[in-house]
């Protein structure tokens, strides 16, 4: 199902043991559009230290409890690495994150979660031998691939043919966990109009000059089905999106896109 991230942050987060805290901030691959992380505010039991948690560790969100059940002990994340969310997150703290709770590296498969389509899918997996893991780690780069989704709120939208909005909300997929939509206000070219747009169809991202570039023209953007915020998002709506811009789900096989693809190379000669 699809949530706002809106609507993800402030969730309790309960471990095999006890509270957490609340779902603080999200942390998105800038390559796949999935969150890898969240951040947790711990409150007084942790000595208000923020600890991330991968959604690998999610076993269950309670809507009506406003809850976000883990598979963690509170003693687990008090020894977890210590990572300053301040800072760009590296592969390297990544990998010794990952590592530490015997988690694979997402970022090492074919799939969205690596060898996985899903992050429940990376569950009880065999974890490596402690020294081969440290070198694991220390062979891993030091850059980042992670943006913070509230740093991008507001970032303005570049079609191909002139600026049409600013990124106003996320929605992302609570079982994938990736973001499925950019939600765009358009408000100063057409008042009151909220649009989505897939981060499929997202160009480049400008972290420098906060800008996103997308490759659909503002007339296709202007034109596509309004997106009404009190409406949840139904397989409907997004079947009416995916026709207007002409583009293959993101619920297809892989394979079946390809050939649709296919299809549209061979209409446009």
């Amino acid at each position: 199902m699809l949530r706002k991230i809106a609507d993800l942050t402030g969730l309790l987060i309960h471990a095999s043991d006890g509270q957490l805290g609340v779902v603080d901030q999200f942390y998105f691959d800038d390559e796949t559009w999935a969150i890898r992380y969240l951040t947790v505010e711990t409150g007084g039991w942790l000595g208000g230290k923020p600890v991330l948690i991968s959604p690998m560790s999610i076993i269950n969100i309670d809507w009506a409890a406003n809850r976000l059940d883990v598979s963690l002990t509170q003693k687990q994340v008090a020894a977890s690495p210590t990572i300053d969310t301040h800072l760009p997150v590296s592969r390297q703290h990544e990998a010794a994150y990952l590592g530490y709770y015997g988690y694979p590296f997402y970022w090492e498969g074919p799939h969205l979660w690596g060898p996985a389509f899903y992050p429940a899918g990376l569950v009880n997996r065999p974890t490596e031998a402690e020294e081969a893991l440290a070198n694991r780690i220390r062979g891993e780069s030091p850059d980042s691939r992670l943006r913070s989704a509230e740093t991008t709120i507001g970032f303005h939208i570049e079609a191909c043919d002139g600026e049409i909005g600013h990124v106003d909300e996320f929605h992302v997929d609570d079982q994938a966990w990736a973001i499925r939509y950019i939600e765009v206000a358009t408000r100063n070219w057409w008042p009151g109009k909220k649009v989505l747009v897939s981060p499929a169809w997202i160009d480049k991202v400008s972290w420098t000059n906060s800008k996103v570039y997308t490759e659909l023209s503002r007339e296709a953007i202007q034109t596509a089905p309004e997106y009404e915020e009190d409406v949840p998002i139904t397989r409907k709506f997004e079947n009416a999106l995916y026709f207007h811009y002409g583009r293959p789900p993101y619920w297809l096989p892989e394979t079946e896109k390809e050939m649709l693809d296919g299809l549209k190379g061979l209409v446009a000669r």
